[in-house]
C-alpha cells in the first residue's frame, strides 16, 4: 500500500480541525446557521494555510444530509461521494492549467442544469489569479448572478492580481499565516497519533521554518521523520536533515563579528560549510537571530515574542548589551541584501565571506550606517589609548596617506578661455539639446596644460560627453565662439564637495581678474 503525506492524511475533514483561522470557520458557520450562504467567495492568503481546505469542507457542508455545528457529517452517501471525487456537485478547477476563455465557457454553460443530487453546485476555482482577462471577463455576469443552487469559491496566493470587477463580486476572506504556537501543537497532536517520538524544541524550530504555512511544516516534519525512522527526533537531527545551524554557532559568529575578527568568521563558516549545511538557510536563520537581538536590544519584555529558550535568551541579552542598535541594523541591512543575492548565486560561500567582512569592516562601505560604525570604532581606540593615525577608510587603513594638496589657482588664464568662462550662458544656450541642458550644470577648471577642463557630475551629463562624436560637437562650438582652435578636456565627479577639493573653479578665477582690470581702469 502506498504511503500518504502527513499533510494529506490529516488534511482537515471539518471546521473544528482547522487550525490558525478561526475568524473565518466562525463566520462561516454562522452564515450556514442562519442560512445566509452567499453565492461567491474569495480566499486569500499565503500557501498553505487552508484555504482549499476551507472550501472543501464548505461544499460539502452545504451539500450534507446532516450537518452539524463543526460541519459535514462525513458518513452520509452525498459526503462520502464529494470525499471520493465522485460527486458531481463539486467541482475543483485549477486555474494555472484550465486559464483560457473556453474552461470558462464550459463552467458558464453547465451552471444552466441543476444538481442532480444534493442541494447546492460548488465550483472551487485554486490559484484564479492565473486566469486571463478573457477567462476573468466571461465569469463576470454569472458570477455576479448566478443561478440560486450555484456557490463559486476562489482562491488564490495572489489577490493583487485580480480585477477589481472580480473582488467586488465575492465575499472576501484573508487566512493568516498561522502561529509557531499553533503549527507545533498541531505537529504534537499528528505525531502522538503516529506513535513518533519528538521532542518539543524540535517541533517548534519546524514550526519556524515553516513560516506560517500547516502544509509546509507538515511536509518539513514527514521528512525529518522518514530520515530518522524509528529514532526519536530531536532538535539536532532536525538541523542535520534541514541543513540548518545551531543558535550557539550564531552567538559565536556575532561575538567574532563584534570584535572584528575576521579570521574567527571566516573560520567558523569553514566549519559550517564543512558540515554540509545549507548557506541560504544559514543566511535567513542568522538575520533571524539579529531581529531578536534588535528586540532584545529595543526592549526588556519580548520573550513571548521571540521564540527561544531562557539559555539562549539570557545569552542574546548580554550581547544585546555588547552592541548598540544602529550597528545591529546595518548587520540586518546587509544580510537582508545577503538573503536576497544569494538564491541564485554560483559561488554563495563567497558571497557570505564578503558580508561577513563588511560587518567586521565598515570602512568598505560608504553608507550613514557604516560611517556612524567607523566614527565609533575610531573613538574606541581613542578611549583606550590606542593612537589613531590619519589612515584613509578606504584602503583599510595598512598606510598612512599624504594630505590631497589643492590644486593651486593658474596664474594666467588665456584670454580665448576667459572670452568662453564669463560668457558661459551664452555658449551653453546657443548649443541644442541635450547638449544645452547639460552644460549649463557644467564646472569649468583648467589643466596643466592650460586646457580647458569641463567638469560634470556622474550621470546623463557625464554619459553624454563620454561620446567622442559629441566631445568634438563641443569643441567645434567652442572654437566657432572664440575663432580659435579649443581643445577640451572632459572630467567627471561624484559631487560638489569632490569638485572644490580636486579643482580650481575658473569662473571664481575670471570674475577676479575682471575684477582686478576694471579697479586698475579706475
Amino acid at each position: 500500500m502506498s504511503y500518504t503525506a502527513l499533510y494529506r492524511k490529516f488534511r482537515p475533514s471539518t471546521f473544528a480541525d482547522v487550525k490558525g483561522q478561526e475568524h473565518i470557520v466562525t463566520t462561516l458557520k454562522n452564515q450556514l446557521k442562519a442560512g445566509r450562504i452567499g453565492h461567491a467567495y474569495l480566499f486569500t492568503g499565503t500557501r498553505g494555510t487552508g484555504k482549499t481546505s476551507v472550501a472543501k469542507i464548505l461544499a460539502r457542508t452545504v451539500n450534507c444530509e446532516n450537518p452539524s455545528q463543526d460541519g459535514p457529517c462525513g458518513e452520509c452517501r452525498i459526503c462520502r461521494a464529494i470525499a471520493a471525487g465522485a460527486s458531481m456537485n463539486v467541482i475543483e478547477i485549477d486555474a494555472a492549467s484550465n486559464n483560457g476563455v473556453d474552461n470558462i465557457r464550459e463552467i458558464v454553460e453547465e451552471v444552466s442544469y441543476s444538481p442532480a443530487e444534493g442541494k447546492f453546485k460548488v465550483y472551487i476555482i485554486d490559484e484564479v489569479h492565473m486566469l486571463s482577462i478573457g477567462a476573468f471577463n466571461a465569469l463576470l455576469k454569472t458570477l455576479e448572478e448566478p443561478p440560486s443552487y450555484v456557490i463559486f469559491i476562489l482562491a488564490t496566493t495572489e489577490v493583487h492580481k485580480l480585477p477589481v470587477t472580480i473582488l467586488s463580486r465575492c465575499q472576501r476572506y484573508d487566512f493568516k499565516r498561522i502561529s509557531i504556537d499553533c503549527l507545533a501543537n498541531r505537529m504534537q497532536e499528528l505525531t502522538a497519533a503516529e506513535n513518533v517520538p519528538v521532542e518539543e524544541k524540535a517541533l517548534r524550530y519546524i514550526a519556524k521554518t515553516a513560516d506560517g504555512s500547516m502544509r509546509d511544516a507538515l511536509s518539513l516534519l514527514d521528512q525529518c521523520i522518514a530520515f530518522h525512522l524509528g529514532q526519536e527526533l530531536t532538535y539536532d537531527k532536525v538541523l542535520d536533515v534541514l541543513g540548518a545551524v545551531d543558535t550557539e554557532v550564531f552567538s559565536s559568529l556575532l561575538r567574532y563579528v563584534l570584535d572584528r575578527n575576521v579570521l574567527g568568521c571566516v573560520g567558523l563558516l569553514e566549519e559550517i560549510v564543512m558540515q554540509g549545511r545549507e548557506l541560504t538557510q544559514f543566511v535567513t536563520d542568522f538575520t533571524w537571530y539579529l531581529r531578536n537581538l534588535m528586540l532584545v536590544q529595543a526592549s526588556d519584555r519580548l520573550e513571548e515574542v521571540i521564540d527561544m529558550s531562557t539559555d539562549n535568551l539570557n545569552r542574546l541579552k548580554e550581547e544585546a548589551a555588547m552592541a548598540d542598535m544602529e550597528k545591529i541594523i546595518r548587520y540586518i541591512r546587509i544580510f537582508s541584501e545577503l538573503s536576497g543575492q544569494i538564491r541564485y548565486a554560483a559561488q554563495k560561500r563567497i558571497l557570505v565571506e564578503v558580508a561577513l567582512i563588511k560587518l567586521c569592516k565598515p570602512q568598505m562601505e560608504t553608507g550613514q550606517d557604516a560611517l556612524i560604525d567607523r566614527i565609533r570604532q575610531v573613538e574606541e581606540k581613542i578611549e583606550n589609548g590606542v593612537v589613531v593615525e590619519n589612515r584613509s577608510f578606504n584602503d583599510g587603513g595598512s598606510e598612512p596617506v599624504q594630505p590631497k594638496v589643492k590644486p593651486q589657482v593658474p596664474k594666467a588664464v588665456p584670454e580665448d578661455l576667459k572670452q568662453i568662462v564669463a560668457k558661459w550662458e551664452m555658449v551653453a544656450g546657443s548649443a541644442s539639446n541635450p547638449m544645452r541642458t547639460h552644460l549649463r550644470s557644467a564646472k569649468l577648471s583648467l589643466d596643466g596644460d592650460c586646457k580647458l577642463m569641463v567638469i560634470l557630475e556622474d550621470g546623463p551629463a557625464s554619459d553624454y560627453f563620454k561620446k567622442p562624436e559629441n566631445q568634438s560637437q563641443l569643441e567645434a562650438l567652442l572654437s566657432d565662439f572664440s575663432g580659435k582652435k579649443i581643445e577640451v578636456n572632459i572630467q567627471v565627479v561624484q559631487g560638489e564637495q569632490e569638485f572644490r577639493h580636486n579643482y580650481v573653479d575658473l569662473s571664481q578665477v575670471v570674475r577676479m581678474d575682471i575684477e582686478e582690470e576694471e579697479d586698475e581702469a579706475e
